[in-house]
């Protein structure tokens, strides 16, 4: 299983910070384009746990694939927990953390995945699953840089 952990300083307070994070349809606004993601619910303002979202996405040669997650746990403007329940990763666990600091919010994804599909799995990880998570989560900081013009 990959573990990666990324850390964003955004200048605001924490109740903007969770506001806009905890809103399911903001996450079509910090993903990268070329994903084509379309959220196929109609979606609450703000997340609850047990939460389920359907997405259609094209990660690779423009393939649509089905994804399902489910917020598995939420604690009020200090963390939420996204896993998936069906789609192209054997396991996807991604909490969200913000918490208040000088300045105004540190957000902090840490995010286990594991492709599956053994040796298999391991190439396509190699070859384009973990540098396309990678590319995710860079478009993100530059998105969200863009949006709340935070100080990095």
């Amino acid at each position: 299983m990959k573990y990666l952990e990324f850390e964003h300083l955004l200048p605001m307070t924490l109740d903007e910070a969770w506001s806009f994070f905890s809103s399911p349809s903001n996450l079509n606004l910090i993903t990268p384009d070329d994903l084509d993601f379309k959220i196929l619910d109609t979606l609450p303002d703000q997340m609850y746990q047990g939460l389920m979202i359907r997405y259609k996405i094209k990660p690779m040669l423009n393939i649509p694939l089905d994804w399902v997650t489910e917020i598995t746990m939420v604690r009020d403007k200090e963390y939420f927990i996204d896993e998936q329940r069906k789609g192209p990763y054997r396991i996807w666990h991604h909490e969200h953390h913000f918490k208040a600091v000088d300045g105004g919010v540190l957000m902090t994804d840490k995010l286990y995945y594991d492709i599956g599909m053994g040796f298999i799995g391991t190439l396509a990880g190699i070859l384009w699953v973990d540098k396309q998570v990678q590319k995710i989560f860079t478009y993100r900081k530059t998105k969200l840089n863009e949006l709340f013009a935070a100080q990095t």
